[in-house]
Formats: structure tokens, sequence, C-alpha cells
């Protein structure tokens, strides 16, 4: 649910560039609706993530570039920017505290060998700079509906898959790790 819900500005983004067939009148509705997300983010729980403080700070400071300067392609890198960002704290992740960000994540609920945690991690990287470089190609090589498409659909859905894929992971080596611990 979580997930979905971190997805609701793009999905804003998205049904306001299919009514109105322009990206700057979706940009400028996508950066209240991410005010709103760190503003409902903050009333429930009273604090916010900070990936999620980050994303938005870049959501938000790409959308204004692309509004002030009638440029798409500030919004198009946004993408492309987090993602590289997100695959770089991952890779560097162990050489700050000793863990990886996975483990720093998941450590207190999930119990893994250190070889298992780094695999998870590389996973992660590898994920984040693929979808990076994926988001570049779709907005260098495709139309701009193609890339808003892909924006919400294309990138949702990959992520929904790599997740379940990670699920699938653990759900595997968490069996193991029971069974040998019951030996």
């Amino acid at each position: 649910m979580k997930l979905l819900f971190d997805f609701l500005p793009i999905a804003i983004f998205f049904a306001v560039y299919h009514v109105s067939g322009d990206i700057i009148t979706a940009t400028m509705v996508l950066i209240p609706a991410t005010v709103a997300q760190l503003g409902i983010v903050w009333w429930r729980q009273r604090r916010i993530e900070k990936m999620l403080l980050i994303t938005s700070i870049i959501v938000i400071a790409s959308a204004t570039a692309t509004v002030a300067f009638h440029n798409p392609a500030f919004i198009q890198w946004k993408p492309t920017v987090i993602n590289a960002l997100f695959g770089v704290a991952f890779l560097l992740s162990p050489l700050f505290g000793g863990q990886t960000l996975v483990q720093r994540m998941m450590g207190k609920a999930v119990s893994l060998p250190a070889a298992t945690w780094r695999r998870l991690n590389l996973a992660w990287v590898l994920f984040f700079f693929a979808m990076a470089a994926l988001n570049v190609y779709v907005f260098s090589y495709y139309d701009e509906a193609t890339w808003v498409d892909f924006k919400l659909f294309g990138m949702l859905g990959l992520t929904l898959l790599f997740v379940v894929g990670q699920a699938l992971f653990l759900a595997r080596h968490l069996s193991q790790s029971q069974s040998e611990e019951g030996s």
C-alpha cells in the first residue's frame, strides 16, 4: 500500500497529462501533489522518511525548473537522477557503518547472513542503475506521451516485479536459515 501511495503524485501527473496533453500543466500539478503527499505523511506519522524527503525535493526542484523554463527535460531527467542517487547510496552504504542499506532498513525484522544482505543490496544497486538508464532510453528514443505512460506503468510495474522477486528471494533464504537453525 505504501508503494502505491508513493506513486500517487505520479498518477496525478499522468492523469493531468492525458487530460490536458501538456507536460507543463501536468508538471504544475505535480508540485502541489508532492507537497500534499509530504503533508499527509507528516500528519499521519509525525515524521518523513529520508528517501521520501530526498525524492520530494528532487521532484519539486525539477518540476519547478520545468515550469519556469518551459522545458520538459528537467522533469524527464528526474527519475534518472533519483534512481542514480539511490543506486550510489546503496552501493556505498557498506562503507559507512559496515552494513548495507538493505540490512539497515530490514535488519531488525529479518535475520540473514552477511553474504545474503550483500546480494540483496547489490540487486537493488543494479535495479536502480538499470531504471536510471532505461528512463534515459525511453525519453530519448520515444515521444513524450510514451515517456509519460512509461513513467507510471513501466516504472511502477518494473518496481513491483522487482519487489516481488526480492520477496521470493527473501522467502527462500529465510526458510533455509530457519531449517539450518532447526537442525
